[in-house]
Formats: C-alpha cells, sequence, structure tokens
C-alpha cells in the first residue's frame, strides 16, 4: 500500500511541477523584421514574431521616431496601424505613410493565454 501511495504522490508532483512550468511561459519576442539595430530601405511594415500565440485585444505597440540625420529628439510618435500578422504570434505595424531617414524604436507591448504583459522594443534605422 505505501508504494502506490509514493507513486501517486510522485504523480501529483509531476503534476504540479508541469502545470507551474506551463502557467510561467510568456511571451518572448524571437524576431523582428528589420531586424533589431538594422540599416535598411524604408520599410513597408514591421513585424514582431513571438513565442506564442498573442492575445491582439491586449497585445499592441507604438512605433516612434528617436532620431534624424545629425540630430536627435525626443521620441515623436509615428501615425501606424498594427494588427494581428497571418500567425497568432507575430505582431505587424504599419506605418501610414512611407517613412523618412532617420531612426525608429518600436515599443510593443504582447500577451498571451497567461494574460502577463511583457514589453520591450525594437530599434532600427531608415536610409
Amino acid at each position: 500500500m505505501s508504494i502506490v501511495r509514493i507513486s501517486l504522490s510522485a504523480a501529483a508532483i509531476a503534476v504540479s511541477m508541469f502545470m507551474a512550468t506551463a502557467a510561467q511561459a510568456h511571451p518572448k519576442l524571437l524576431s523582428s523584421t528589420p531586424d533589431a539595430n538594422a540599416e535598411v530601405a524604408a520599410p513597408a511594415k514591421i513585424e514582431l514574431k513571438f513565442s506564442e500565440a498573442l492575445v491582439a485585444q491586449f497585445s499592441g505597440a507604438k512605433l516612434l521616431m528617436t532620431g534624424m540625420p545629425g540630430m536627435t529628439h525626443a521620441p515623436m510618435p509615428v501615425n501606424a496601424n498594427i494588427s494581428p500578422g497571418a500567425d497568432p504570434q507575430t505582431m505587424v505595424i504599419t506605418p501610414a505613410k512611407p517613412l523618412t531617414t532617420g531612426t525608429y524604436r518600436v515599443d510593443w507591448r504582447a500577451v498571451s493565454g497567461d494574460t502577463h504583459p511583457m514589453t520591450g522594443s525594437v530599434t532600427f534605422s531608415v536610409k
């Protein structure tokens, strides 16, 4: 009888460890297009790829211009549409107008099924 109790206890511990690991999963930024710190021609869209499917109504981003050739300035918001990508792990930022030469930052907020928000940013330059 004690072997059965030990087996049940071990099974209960294993299940609780698995549940705790699953509950602690948070979306992480895997990649961006353009790449972080890249210098590129003006992109028609910016894509962020995360490690988990996003909850679109709680996830989002802001596109900011942080510098122009020869000068830096306070971040200036850039009008852009933020939408889910074709795959639920992707967020797409589409500028309303072509981006001009300068440095840009995307400040993002990603929420997945665990409802814990993660934030970060990606910077790139337009030639």
